[in-house]
């Protein structure tokens, strides 16, 4: 029997408006809105449906907007459905989109989500202020020439996103430097990322005590759909190793390509990917041609399900 996943996406996502039509349409869609803006304290649905771009693009900004616009984007789904949404054996979330994925999995609830999801970009933005960091798209050259180049420039591997699309991170001067030998080593590109930070390097080590007294305030459920976690492309085992994997994921690579190969290698066929964007739809696609995506960004793609 072929089984369903859902995946969500990460920061850079993100766009002014997303999500309007869902609010506008769908009383379920508006209550996840309305519960941001109150377990917040801020108009963050201003923000999302308004802008300005330059605000959502903030780290602080953009990564709570993210959980939410997803988060409403599920709920309105399975509202709506025509077909009704499948149930999915594995639930995953690329880099940030792990804090909606562990929301879907009933691990902690929608409001947790928010506030963990902007003491996440909060730290993140602050830790990227006390070193210059950067990161870097580098497209067509593979992973062993990546991890030896990386090894001679003191950056890391950040985002294993499919072959061929790895994402480097590190300071500054050392990323422009790994984008001349990936380049001269045959890189089809080298991209330079509009980001705040070196993320998924050891240059977020600055954000992880505060994240840990987060992290340990809140209380974890174990969850109720396995959860394939970033740092081991495998699911967690219970509410503990979610606590560590949400603590090791801000320095440690996003091991996307093994988190869908795992689920193809457990039988699932199709995934959805629900939220703003269709990022996550396209990596997928390169990993795995035999898995079928269907993307739920809107309202038109939900009532186009079943």
């Amino acid at each position: 029997m072929t089984k369903a996943a859902w995946v969500f996406p990460g920061q850079g996502s993100q766009t002014v408006g997303m999500g309007r039509d869902l609010y506008d349409a769908v009383p379920a869609a508006r209550a996840v809105y309305d519960a941001a803006d109150a377990a917040l304290g801020t108009s963050l649905t201003g923000l999302i449906f308004e802008g300005p771009d330059d605000d959502l693009k903030q780290t602080i900004n953009a990564q709570p907007a993210l959980v939410t616009a997803a988060c409403a984007t599920l709920e309105a789904a399975r509202a709506l459905a025509p077909g009704g949404l499948p149930e999915p054996a594995f639930v995953a979330g690329h880099s940030l989109g792990e804090y909606t994925a562990l929301a879907a999995a009933g691990v902690f609830d929608f409001p947790t989500a928010v506030r963990l999801a902007r003491e996440r970009g909060r730290l993140m933005h602050e830790a990227g202020q006390l070193a210059r960091g950067a990161m870097a798209a580098i497209l067509g050259l593979d992973e062993e020439k990546i991890a030896a180049i990386c090894q001679e420039t003191g950056t890391v591997m950040a985002n294993l996103n499919c072959p061929g699309q790895i994402v480097i991170s590190g300071a500054a001067d050392a990323i422009a430097r790994a984008i001349e030998l990936c380049t001269a080593a045959g890189a089809r590109r080298a991209v330079p990322l509009q980001v705040s930070g070196a993320f998924h390097s050891p240059l977020m080590k600055p954000a992880v005590d505060g994240m840990m007294q987060y992290l340990d305030a809140t209380d974890f459920k174990s969850p109720a759909i396995p959860v394939v976690v970033n740092c081991t492309g495998a699911p967690a085992a219970d509410g503990a190793a979610i606590r560590k994997e949400l603590i090791d994921q801000l320095t440690n690579p996003v091991q996307w390509t093994k988190t869908i190969e795992y689920m193809a290698s457990r039988g699932v066929a199709t995934i959805y990917e629900i939220g703003p964007g269709k990022v996550l739809t396209g990596l997928i696609g390169r990993i795995n041609k035999e898995i079928t995506t269907v993307n739920i960004g809107d309202l038109a793609s939900i009532q186009a399900l079943g």
